[in-house]
């Protein structure tokens, strides 16, 4: 009884867990992303072909040049070129204190 007990509790908290996932990446794709404050698994888990190893690279990108100043800055991480930010554009945005920086 022990064991159904914990099997089923891991079950439940996997089950919460993912469904809490599940939710805030449709609330973040309800607006779009500031690729200046977006996590790897934000990224990950938003943008079309980009899986953890691109995300990780942007946060990298971001971490050692500085916020991106536009969303166009993004091709010069590896991995993500002009069609794969063209698919993406609509999902990310640079935040407008950024943009009003420049």
């Amino acid at each position: 009884m022990k064991t159904l007990l914990k099997k089923l509790g891991s079950s439940i908290a996997h089950c919460v867990v993912t469904l809490s996932l599940c939710f805030s990446t449709l609330l973040m794709a309800a607006s779009p992303l500031d690729i200046n404050i977006g996590t790897a698994d934000q990224f990950a888990a938003i943008m079309s072909g980009v899986g953890q190893k691109k995300a990780e690279a942007i946060v990298a990108y971001r971490e050692a040049n500085g916020p991106f100043t536009s969303v166009d800055q993004l091709v010069e991480v590896k991995g993500i070129g002009q069609a794969l930010l063209q698919r993406n554009r609509a999902l990310i945005q640079v935040s407008e204190a950024i943009e009003e920086m420049q």
